[in-house]
């Protein structure tokens, strides 16, 4: 069989987003077929290369294994995935039989009836016994199962072990240290950012805002109200928006950067610091930084803790509207199987969902360690609502600390604003 990989162009992407149509809603397929085109839409990564021969590899054994039967697999930004994603469930004559997601986007993809329930599939699976619970809610709306979790992920704080050392600097132990720490590095090498940061970087900020005892949003069962704009949530976002200036990361040049943006410039050697996931491992690797930097816990407000990250990772699903359903299952199983996340927890440094596969890696890989201890920590979660993937395709979040670093609104007004535009979000959703 003959195993076709195609790549979408950055380019291509974003016109085709620029002009995606809102959703309008999917209906099921009446079509399974066993054979044909599959076509597979997966993340693009920082260093994307490691990810594709682990895909390939599984991809050329379920084409040998199904006769007739071609994969095409597209690697699409993930920070233009929502209007990507919701143009095909608008469109299923041109849409993926399979997709990863990530797991804040599982209930609104749900309610916007994109996903296909796969509960039965999930249940019949002998592996899922072993997927982590945190892992399981993470596909899970309404006590049904619309993928499979992929990987699991959560940031901590990469730095230069050969800076520190020729300025003679600790580790910092408080956020407070933290801030303090760039600005040190900064003011000796103009020529680093001392923590690379982004304002379009909603994920690396939000363990500022958590630890100041600020939450995104209060509430549950379906119904919330923003919390963004209370005092505590305002503390937490001062102290991410002091990291913006000629003192640390410019705000001309970091105010768009996205977390892969961060991870870039501190693998590229650009940076003494940067808030990364395990998942940015293999990137760093990659990088001029080798051999010369470590990973600890982000710190809290005290020394000695951990401050609350965000349990990230990404899941499979297959769509409602294909016309391929059998295949499509067994081809998100295989990528999603022991082997396949062992195989990528080795090639881009991805936790594994398998509880077991998990401490079968972290006993392996030192560099675990670190994550491995933010997980057992404090981890949050946005909230569990089909309106974040509004909000978080809306940039609700980056438009509030781009306001604030630009200089056009102060903390307060603009987290005013983000919990109007939030507020919005929940009651469109009921």
């Amino acid at each position: 069989m003959k195993l076709s990989v195609r790549m979408l162009a950055v380019a291509a992407v974003l016109a085709t987003a620029a002009c995606a149509p809102q959703t309008s809603g999917n209906s099921s397929s009446d079509k399974d077929e066993k054979t044909g085109t599959l076509r597979v839409w997966l993340f693009q990564e920082v260093n994307n290369q490691p990810k594709e021969q682990v895909v390939d590899s599984v991809l050329a054994e379920f084409e040998q294994e199904h006769e007739g039967t071609e994969v095409t697999v597209e690697y699409i930004p993930v920070e233009t995935r929502a209007q990507r994603i919701k143009a095909a469930f608008n469109d299923p004559s041109s849409a993926p039989d399979l997709i990863e997601y990530g797991n804040t986007d599982t209930a609104g993809y749900v309610k916007d009836g994109g996903l296909a329930d796969v509960t039965e599939d999930f249940g019949a699976w002998d592996e899922a016994k072993d997927t982590d619970p945190t892992a399981r809610q993470s596909v899970t709306v309404g006590g049904k199962v619309y993928g499979v979790p992929y990987f699991v992920g959560v940031r901590a704080l990469y730095y230069r072990t050969d800076v520190f050392e020729e300025l003679g600097l600790d580790v910092p132990k408080t956020q407070a240290e933290l801030i303090s720490t760039a600005k040190e590095i900064r003011a000796v090498k103009p020529e680093l950012y001392g923590l690379a940061v982004g304002g379009a970087y909603t994920y690396g900020a939000m363990p500022f805002i958590w630890a100041h005892g600020g939450e995104l949003a209060t509430g549950n069962g379906g119904s919330y109200a923003a919390a963004i704009d209370s005092a505590a949530a305002r503390k937490g976002i001062e102290a991410y928006t002091s990291l913006f200036g000629d003192d640390n990361c410019p705000a001309a040049k970091c105010a768009a950067m996205t977390g892969n943006d961060t991870i870039t410039a501190f693998a590229a050697g650009k940076a003494a610091m940067a808030i990364g996931g395990d998942f940015s491992h293999a990137a760093v690797e990659a990088g001029k930084v080798k051999g010369a930097y470590a990973v600890v816990p982000l710190p809290g407000l005290k020394a000695g803790s951990i401050a609350p990250a965000f349990a990230g990772g990404n899941n499979l699903g297959v769509l409602k509207s294909t016309t391929h359903r059998t295949l499509a299952v067994d081809l998100m199983k295989r990528l999603a199987s022991k082997e396949a996340q062992g195989q990528l927890f080795e090639a881009m440094g991805f936790l594994p969902t398998f509880s077991d596969v998990r401490q079968q890696v972290a006993a392996k890989e030192a560099f675990v360690k670190p994550f491995v201890e933010t997980l057992a920590a404090d981890t949050k979660f946005v909230p569990a609502s089909p309106a974040w993937a509004q909000i978080d395709a809306g940039a609700v979040l980056p438009t509030m600390f781009q306001e604030v670093v630009s200089g056009k609104k102060d903390v307060a007004t603009a987290s005013a604003d983000a919990a109007k535009k939030m507020n919005d979000a929940f009651g469109s959703v009921g």
